[in-house]
């Protein structure tokens, strides 16, 4: 039986709080057609290596202007994922995983602009919010990984019932979401869960990723420091640092990959980005790599960005255009 847990179909403002928080009612199977703004519960209950944590999904507005919402989610025990359904879906699918060190996830900037901006184009887009390495889950270091790959195997589960192609799903990551987008590409058939139900038969690969200023090392020269700290603790080993950098686990089945970065971020150094889209050359993986003049770390779609930097979502489209996944 094919299984969506707490499924919630809510709208406007509402949509993203009860969503964010992880919806309402009871656990049930669902054959419907996808609902814009409906919430998707990852998992049955808490999530696995979750049970024993006390605290639960809380979102905090960062922003004093009530017309214009920063918000975020922290303490996330039950992951969910928010649909943002199109008029005209074209079958093609993104699932976005917001940055946010590691500490925190994002809500606006970098989750509910994207659906915003690709929706008008036929994109079914699904905000993910995902677990945080800094809290204390069990294998915390892998929870995000959990995550990422149970979200690719539910959507490719509902496929058909969604309007979705099981062929087209994709990941997209800003910053630390670029580090669970990389790792997802890289080891989507590594084992970090057992499986709960008939969805986890499924392939955890995406088919395509979208890398937004990403982490993705853990290596000490390249590494973004807090986000390692939180991930792999004060003074990981050498073998854990290499088996959490996802460069180094790039295969000829790694999806191809769109790389944005500012040659002028401090945060997470353009040579995390570098090194991806080598490796991904490296192994015959389709890649193309952006790197600005300016833009800092987290300039997001770059709508607030004076320079060259803020077009870089219509050169992703042209990306996009080239790989079929829009018109």
């Amino acid at each position: 039986m094919k299984s969506v847990f707490r499924k919630t179909i809510v709208t406007g403002l509402a949509a993203l709080l009860l969503g964010a928080a992880g919806g309402i009612g009871a656990p049930a199977a669902s054959a419907a057609a996808l609902q814009n703004g409906e919430t998707i519960q990852l998992w049955p209950g808490k999530a696995p290596g979750s049970e024993h944590v006390a605290f639960h999904n809380t979102v905090k507005e960062r922003s004093t202007d009530p017309a214009h919402h920063d918000r975020i989610m922290v303490h996330i025990d039950k992951p969910t994922m928010v649909a943002y359904v199109p008029k005209h879906p074209n079958g093609t699918a993104l699932i976005v995983a917001p940055g946010g060190g590691y500490a925190r996830v994002v809500l606006d900037k970098e989750g509910t602009e994207v659906a915003d901006w690709l929706g008008p184009k036929g994109v079914t887009v699904f905000i993910l919010r995902y677990r945080l390495p800094g809290d204390p889950h069990k294998n915390k270091a892998d929870v995000s990984l959990e995550d990422s790959q149970r979200a690719v195997r539910l959507v490719r589960e509902h496929a058909a019932e969604w309007n979705i192609d099981p062929q087209k799903i994709g990941i997209m990551g800003f910053s630390a979401g670029g580090h669970l987008a990389t790792s997802l590409s890289a080891c989507f058939d590594r084992k970090v869960y057992a499986p709960v139900d008939a969805a986890d038969q499924l392939s955890a690969r995406p088919d395509y990723a979208i890398l937004g200023y990403p982490v993705v090392s853990m290596l000490p020269e390249y590494a973004s420091k807090g986000t390692k700290k939180r991930m792999l603790g004060e003074a990981p080993s050498q073998k854990l640092m290499e088996k959490y950098s996802p460069e180094l686990h790039v295969t000829e089945n790694t999806p191809p990959a769109f790389l944005v970065c500012a040659a002028d971020d401090n945060v997470v150094p353009p040579i995390n980005s570098i090194r991806y889209f080598e490796a991904l050359r490296a192994h015959g993986v389709q890649a193309e790599l952006h790197i600005y003049r300016e833009g800092g770390h987290g300039f997001g779609l770059g709508h607030k960005l004076t320079t060259s930097t803020k077009d870089w979502t219509g050169t992703c489209e042209g990306w996009l255009r080239d790989m079929g996944l829009i018109d």
